[in-house]
């Protein structure tokens, strides 16, 4: 993570030259030795203050106002198997309080303080700590393993947490005690990791590793080329995409208590990143910089969004909405037309790739949006708005988000992952 530099970033973000004091003996640039507490250049050539922030005009050119949209609709419900449906009655209003940004300090991890030894204390301009926002709360950090978490998962009824990682290790915790009860050394790096039930899968090279977990039965289903990079169940069927472009279906046979090869899908020219189910429809995600729209009962390809400029990572189904994120830094949230077809309804711009998408529910009940960026954070997000909630630091990337039960997320930390809970909201009279 970028604990101390990133001015340039800053610079631009706070408005640049025209929005800086003049100052001709100067460069109009924050001294990064200074923010840093350590500048001994005398004179020095940048500035030791922070740049003021920027005035209206900043947001008034219309490159730094959010779009808007027609009366507030939002989410309602559990966050349950559903995709994008047309509805010609709904009106939205993304991003509609998207400005709405509150920084409270710099927005970055003392440097010193993660080594234990900062002495500025609560006036060091730096963070002290993981996260930055209010209503959510880290429980726990647990470590284990070797090399950073690419998967996370909760099977039902069990009072175990399972992570996946590219140490080619998955390790089962128990949830009460937070002990490392079991690790499973598997051969391959993990691509990915899901539960549904009581089973557990875990992607690796060549290779789909099924457990029962209240049984202990193992199955390995056969059939990918290269990584498994992503799983998601829909219709009584198991989908992997695989590092060649293929999507496999299996079916799981009860009478042999086996998963049997159901079919193989074809249309992505590179390997399928991201999946998930909603509406009747599988969406694929693909380092082609594609999603493609598969009907779950025929199996047919009915429709390819190219909006993206890179890869598609993340994919995720909230309500009507279908939201997408690629490494283009936008999150984009498409909508049904009247012809049952996707198109782009908002944009998000961020200033990083962006990794993983989960939703969830805060403590009184509204909708949040979860996601992962490359620059070692994630960003939380009220929906449909994009309001800021905050932000959640690492020392590493964070490839793996989850949401388990009662107000609980997890976020895959390196080598390690963090337990995450949204407060209860204090009663008034």
């Amino acid at each position: 993570m970028d604990l101390d530099g990133g001015n340039r970033r800053v610079f631009n973000r706070l408005g640049g030259p025209s929005t800086a004091p003049t100052d001709s003996s100067k460069h109009q640039k924050v001294c990064y030795h200074w923010r840093a507490g350590k500048c001994n250049r005398f004179p020095c050539p940048f500035l030791h203050r922070e740049l003021p922030a920027p005035g209206p005009a900043a947001t008034a050119n219309g490159s730094g106002a959010p779009k808007r949209f027609a009366d507030d609709s939002g989410f309602s419900g559990p966050a349950a198997r559903r995709g994008p449906n047309f509805n010609n009655n709904h009106h939205n209003s993304w991003g509609r309080m998207g400005a709405n940004k509150v920084v409270r300090k710099t927005e970055k991890v003392c440097n010193y303080w993660v080594q234990g030894n900062c002495n500025y204390g609560d006036k060091c301009r730096f963070l002290h700590s993981w996260s930055l926002g209010e209503g959510f709360t880290m429980l726990s950090h647990l470590d284990g393993h070797q090399k950073v978490v690419s998967g996370i998962a909760l099977p039902a009824g069990l009072d175990k947490l399972y992570t996946g990682s590219k140490d080619e290790t998955v390790r089962a915790w128990d949830t009460n005690s937070g002990q490392c009860t079991c690790v499973i050394n598997l051969g391959g790096e993990v691509g990915c990791m899901i539960s549904e039930g009581p089973w557990l899968f875990v992607g690796i090279p060549n290779i789909v590793k099924a457990w029962n977990t209240q049984t202990n039965y193992e199955l390995s289903l056969t059939g990918p080329v290269g990584q498994v990079y992503a799983m998601v169940v829909g219709n009584d069927l198991l989908f992997a995409g695989t590092q060649d472009g293929t999507i496999l279906a299996w079916k799981f046979n009860a009478i042999t208590n086996s998963f049997e090869a159901a079919a193989s899908l074809k249309s992505h020219t590179l390997a399928v990143v991201s999946l998930v189910v909603g509406a009747n429809r599988l969406y694929s995600g693909s380092m082609d910089h594609s999603i493609r729209v598969w009907s779950l009962e025929t199996l047919q390809c009915l429709q390819t969004l190219t909006e993206h400029h890179n890869v598609v990572m993340s994919l995720l189904c909230w309500e009507q909405f279908l939201l997408s994120c690629s490494l283009d830094q936008t999150i984009k949230v498409w909508v049904a037309t009247e012809n049952g077809n996707l198109e782009v309804t908002y944009t998000h711009n961020e200033e990083h790739g962006l990794l993983n998408l989960r939703g969830m529910h805060d403590s009184e009940s509204k909708p949040v949006l979860l996601c992962t960026c490359n620059d070692n954070s994630v960003r939380l997000y009220d929906l449909p708005s994009f309001s800021e909630r905050g932000k959640i630091f690492a020392k590493q990337e964070i490839r793996a988000i989850e949401v388990g039960p009662g107000g609980l997320f997890f976020t895959g930390d390196g080598t390690g992952y963090r337990v995450w809970k949204w407060a209860q909201p204090i009663a008034t009279s």
